[in-house]
């Protein structure tokens, strides 16, 4: 991905994480608020309504109290005190009483609660109503009145007139209706709704607002039999449309008699549409702030990877150019910035590199012609001791004894003949390894050869005189063949062999086993010899190094010789004490080694 891209995406996630973020909160806060505010107007919509609600219960209390002191009812009184008092002279007393003090309803009856006279239901006389004598007096309540045409909800009052041991009771109410609710100030996007509980089920012309009915009161019906069941407070959402907007939350206040029964419910309804058109207007403004902040993004993150991203790719090629072997690799930045300062860094590495290979390099031939110098000396230095004693001797007998110098030169001469073949042999294994051929190779089975090898050591597993080594092959069937030089490859495996017969002098094991590990083949040859360590195993590969007491130190470097120029790799694992492995992997083609690159180091 690129980094200006990078950059975009980084700047787009921040600003539409931060728009978001900041919508969510505006949001939420606003709601909150909105919320908190709308329950605030509730309550006082509600305290405005008890209010009104005790103040009209209190002047239903007063009229029934005035009503008592009328000078018609205290004459009704003590006419019907007497004996053989007829009530049927007052059927009509209630009507004019509750008109002049303007009362919805008015009844008069006796101290049995039979009904003397009704405003309301005048074909009620004689009709027996028993709540009236349990009924609590002086003070209003809620009560259900019978009508001809059905039931009423009204605030009702109960006064008691006793005289000579005569008692009588005056029961009179006004409606609790529109009229009721049309008194109550509603702040805006607010109303006030009243269901009279008169029926068994939900009836929608019971449910009456300020300018009558509503509507569409159906939605309402489940909030109304909640509170009917619980005969609690509840509140609820109801939204009229499929506009969000029209949406509207209902707070409910059950209203109930002196039994606790439940004859009307209050719904104070809040319209959230102010709330929602809010919400949609932040939503809208976060939408077009996200969408500035994405294009003044896009514009920052194509100024910044313009500025950061040509350097950082110069820097990038000037890593290649260094992996790549160019080790003088220079980057031009003039910022003054971090990336300069990265780039100032990148010029002094690569510096100190070329300096430092230099020191390298001059070191390694240095130590290289040492070791060489040293192997050089070792080898040389037994054949010579025995070619300075033979002319030594041969002098001695020549200036003592001229009679026995022939004898003499003739055994000298023998011991100077295998001597000189000595030096001549190690003289040829360093050429050898010095001009090794490049791998010609051909199609060969890698199995056969590991097969061939074991044969040729078999009498040296069993050699008189040293400790049995046990050889065991564990070959891939499906190895399938390889390109590779036969000789060449055979010699290297030779080379592990023996490398293996001279660690493990007390015997063990050999085990060489080879597998197709993807689409390239890998030879492993192990024993159970004595190991090496950490120091040992670094420089194992390091031409003319040896571990042993005799040899040139080339029969492991022969080893990767071969290996490499076949585009190959070896590595080695060794325990102390519990043996060592070779791994020798080939690939497919056997062709992807450097053999350009193989002979300059041969010849170094």
């Amino acid at each position: 991905m690129r980094l200006r891209l990078k950059l975009f995406l980084i700047s787009a996630t921040l600003v539409a994480v931060s728009v978001v973020a900041v919508a969510w909160a505006v949001s939420t806060t606003t709601r909150r608020a909105y919320e908190r505010a709308e329950r605030t107007h509730t309550d006082a919509l509600v305290a405005q309504f008890e209010q009104e609600y005790n103040r009209r219960g209190q002047g239903v209390s007063e009229r029934i109290a005035a009503i008592k002191g009328t000078e018609s009812v205290l004459r009704m009184v003590v006419d019907l005190s007497r004996p053989g008092g007829d009530t049927s002279l007052y059927v009509n007393e209630a009507a004019p009483l509750a008109a002049s003090q303007q009362l919805d309803f008015l009844d008069l009856l006796s101290g049995d609660g039979t009904i003397i006279s009704s405003a309301s239901w005048p074909a009620r006389f004689g009709y027996k109503e028993n709540w009236v004598l349990s009924a609590p007096v002086g003070q209003p309540f809620l009560h259900l009145w019978d009508l001809p045409d059905g039931n009423a909800v009204a605030l009702t009052a109960v006064a008691v007139i006793t005289l000579r041991d005569k008692t009588f009771y005056l029961v009179g109410g006004q409606r609790l209706d529109r009229q009721f609710l049309a008194s109550l100030a509603l702040p805006e996007g607010m109303r006030a709704l009243l269901y009279l509980n008169t029926t068994p089920s939900f009836a929608p012309a019971n449910l009456v607002s300020t300018s009558g009915g509503i509507d569409q009161p159906e939605p309402l019906a489940p909030i109304i039999e909640q509170v009917r069941q619980q005969n609690r407070a509840v509140s609820a959402t109801v939204q009229w449309t499929n506009d969000l907007a029209s949406t509207e939350t209902f707070y409910t206040l059950p209203l109930a008699g002196p039994n606790r029964n439940l004859l009307a419910v209050l719904l104070v309804g809040s319209s959230q549409r102010n709330l929602v058109l809010l919400v949609r207007r932040i939503r809208l403004l976060a939408l077009a702030v996200g969408a500035g902040g994405l294009l003044i993004g896009l514009a920052l993150s194509w100024w910044a990877a313009s500025r950061v991203a040509q350097p950082v790719l110069e820097l990038a090629e000037g890593a290649r150019e260094v992996a790549a072997g160019r080790w003088d690799a220079r980057v031009e930045i003039s910022s003054r910035d971090e990336v300069g300062e990265l780039a100032r860094s990148f010029n002094q590495m690569t510096a100190q590199l070329v300096e430092q290979r230099e020191r390298l390099v001059q070191a390694e031939r240095v130590a290289a012609w040492r070791e060489l110098a040293r192997r050089l000396a070792h080898e040389l230095k037994n054949p010579l001791f025995p070619l300075q004693i033979t002319v030594e001797n041969m002098q001695r007998a020549r200036q003592a004894s001229p009679e026995q110098f022939d004898e003499v030169f003739r055994e000298s001469t023998g011991t100077l003949l295998a001597e000189l073949d000595n030096l001549k042999t190690i003289l040829n294994r360093f050429g050898d390894f010095a001009k090794m051929p490049a791998p010609e190779r051909h199609t060969l089975d890698l199995n056969e050869l590991v097969r061939g090898v074991v044969k040729l050591f078999e009498a040296q597993f069993a050699a008189p005189g040293r400790a049995p080594i046990r050889a065991e092959l564990k070959l891939d069937d499906g190895l399938g063949p390889i390109q590779a030089d036969p000789t060449l490859l055979r010699r290297a495996v030779e080379n592990l062999v023996l490398n293996a017969l001279d660690a493990m002098p007390e015997g063990g094991t050999l085990t060489l086993s080879t597998a197709r590990r993807d689409g390239a083949a890998e030879l492993v040859v192990s024993d159970t010899g004595k190991g090496l360590t950490p120091e040992e195993r670094d420089r194992l590969f390091t031409p003319y190094y040896t571990t042993k007491q005799h040899g040139t130190g080339l029969g492991l470097a022969i080893v990767q010789s071969v290996v490499s120029d076949h585009g190959g790799k070896i590595s080695v694992e060794s325990v102390p004490d519990r043996g060592t492995t070779f791994r020798i992997v080939i690939p497919g083609d056997a062709g992807g080694g450097n053999h350009a690159a193989g002979e300059g180091e041969r010849h170094r």
